[in-house]
């Protein structure tokens, strides 16, 4: 019986050299939810400690990572291969942004394709026999005067686009610890406050500004984003200042 294909790609890397870098690779990984690791003879060995020291709580990515001698091992079950390389080949292949090619990565696999991302060792990336075996190429828009990215940045790249493609990645909200949002009436009381007590005080002046004045001070409060703690505060400065206005 075939086993059912995996729901992410596999990210494998081919040739690492630093034991501390393939960790930190994991530890990117796992930030965002990809565990299929395969390495590609590592330079100095497998299992390596650095590796492990490195990792910070990804450990389990190392443990599992597949090992294989060659490429073309490691790629072997794979229908779909995409190569990361940051300069031109000569060779005629699709050239995908790491968001476009996450998509397509994720489009492969919904319809039950299985894909790796190759990512090359740390001295000169992948060479061309490797970037041959692969369907796709991705390249990092970086500055073209220093393209040279570290494999775990690399890896961190792809991963954080493969999050932003396959989860709901919410663009902006507030973090409300605990707090409700004012009703508007609240804030018709806090504003009715401020109109009266500013008006006891003379500041509405002149008088050819006065409606002028109290209408752009409603908008203000109506612009401003409170919630009931903001309002109470608000209205606690209020008493307090009038207070200490009567001790003059």
């Amino acid at each position: 019986m075939t086993e059912p294909a995996p729901s992410q790609p596999a990210f494998v890397l081919v040739r690492p050299q630093m034991g501390e870098n393939i960790g930190a690779a994991a530890r990117a990984m796992w930030n965002f939810g990809l565990d299929r690791m395969r390495l590609v003879a590592p330079r100095d060995g497998w299992p390596n400690p650095a590796a492990g020291a490195m990792a910070s709580g990804a450990g389990r990515l190392l443990d599992q990572a597949g090992l294989f001698d060659d490429l073309g091992g490691a790629i072997a079950d794979c229908t779909y291969v995409m190569a990361t390389t940051a300069r031109t080949r000569g060779l005629t292949k699709p050239v995908f942004s790491p968001q476009h090619a996450m998509a397509e990565a994720a489009a492969r696999i919904a319809r039950g394709e299985r894909v790796a991302v190759l990512f090359g060792p740390e001295r000169a990336g992948l060479e061309n026999e490797d970037v041959a075996r692969a369907n796709t190429l991705i390249s990092v828009p970086v500055n073209p005067e220093f393209p040279s990215l570290n494999l775990a940045q690399c890896v961190l790249l792809c991963a954080y686009d493969w999050r932003r493609v396959t989860a709901e990645v919410v663009a902006e909200r507030v973090d409300m610890a605990g707090a409700d949002w004012a009703e508007l009436a609240e804030i018709e009381r806090l504003a009715d406050h401020y109109e009266e007590r500013l008006e006891a005080a003379g500041f509405f002046f002149p008088e050819d500004k006065v409606a002028r004045m109290k209408t752009n001070l409603r908008n203000l409060w109506s612009r401003m984003p409170l919630t009931r703690a903001d309002v109470r505060m608000l209205h606690g400065v209020m008493r307090q200042m009038v207070r200490w206005s009567g001790r003059g």
